[in-house]
C-alpha cells in the first residue's frame, strides 16, 4: 500500500523468517519487500528493494547481523535498522549500537509490540529492550583484547593448545599466556568457562 513502511527480513531460520513476515504483514502499515538467510545477502537486497527498515537477526552465515548493519548504514543511509535476535546478549546489544543499528530486541517480543518498534525505529527513535538496556549497562564493554576474544573464540570447538596454536599461528606459550588472562579477566573456573561466559555476555560475535 502507498505509504506504507518498506521492510527486509534477515533470519537463517525459514520458519522463523516466514513468521515474522507473516505477522508484520497482518499489519496495514508494514510491507516485506524482502526475506534473506544469510548476512551477506542484506545490502544487496537492500540495495534492490529500498526498505525503510530492515530487521536483522545476529547470528547468521556468510556475515553476522551486527556485521550486516554496519554494512547497511554505507551502503543505504537512510535504512533504519532493528536487530531481532534470540540471543539477549549484553555485548551483542552494545556492538550493534556502535555498529549503526537503531534498535535492539528479542525475538520473543509480543507481535505488536514489535511492530510499534518498527514503527518507533522508523520514526527516528531508538528502541532497546529494557531489560537488555540494563544488563549492558551493569555488565560494561569486553575486559578481553582483540588477540584474547580470538583466542578464546577459536577455543569454543575445543582441542588442545598444541592444536589453537597451529590454527592461529602463535606459539603455544602465547596461546596458554592469552587463555590464562581471558579467565582470570572472566572470573572463569577453567578455559571451557570463559568460553561459556564470555560466550553468555555476547563478547566472542565476529
Amino acid at each position: 500500500m502507498t505509504g506504507s513502511i518498506r521492510l527486509l527480513l534477515a533470519d537463517d531460520q525459514a520458519l522463523v523468517r516466514g513468521a515474522l513476515a507473516a505477522l508484520l504483514s497482518l499489519e496495514p502499515d508494514l510491507t516485506v519487500v524482502a526475506e534473506v538467510s544469510r548476512g551477506d545477502e542484506v545490502v544487496p537486497a537492500a540495495l534492490r528493494t529500498r526498505p525503510d527498515v530492515a530487521l536483522l537477526d545476529v547470528e547468521m552465515p556468510g556475515m553476522d547481523g551486527v556485521a550486516a548493519a554496519g554494512a547497511l548504514r554505507s551502503a543505504l543511509p537512510d535504512c533504519r535498522v532493528l536487530v531481532v535476535t534470540t540471543f539477549g546478549r549484553p555485548g551483542y546489544l552494545r556492538r550493534a549500537m556502535e555498529a549503526g543499528a537503531n534498535g535492539f530486541v528479542v525475538k520473543d517480543t509480543p507481535a505488536r509490540q514489535l511492530a510499534d518498534a518498527v514503527r518507533r525505529v522508523h520514526a527516528g527513535l531508538r528502541v532497546v529492550d529494557p531489560t537488555l538496556a540494563a544488563e549492558t549497562l551493569a555488565t560494561g564493554s569486553s575486559p578481553l583484547t582483540e588477540r584474547e576474544t580470538e583466542v578464546l573464540r577459536t577455543a569454543r570447538g575445543g582441542g588442545t593448545v598444541a592444536e589453537l596454536a597451529a590454527t592461529l599461528h602463535l606459539s603455544e606459550g602465547t596461546v596458554r599466556n592469552h587463555l590464562s588472562s581471558a579467565i582470570g579477566k572472566t572470573g572463569a573456573r577453567n578455559r571451557a568457562d570463559a568460553v561459556r561466559l564470555a560466550e553468555a555476555n555476547g563478547w566472542l560475535l565476529g
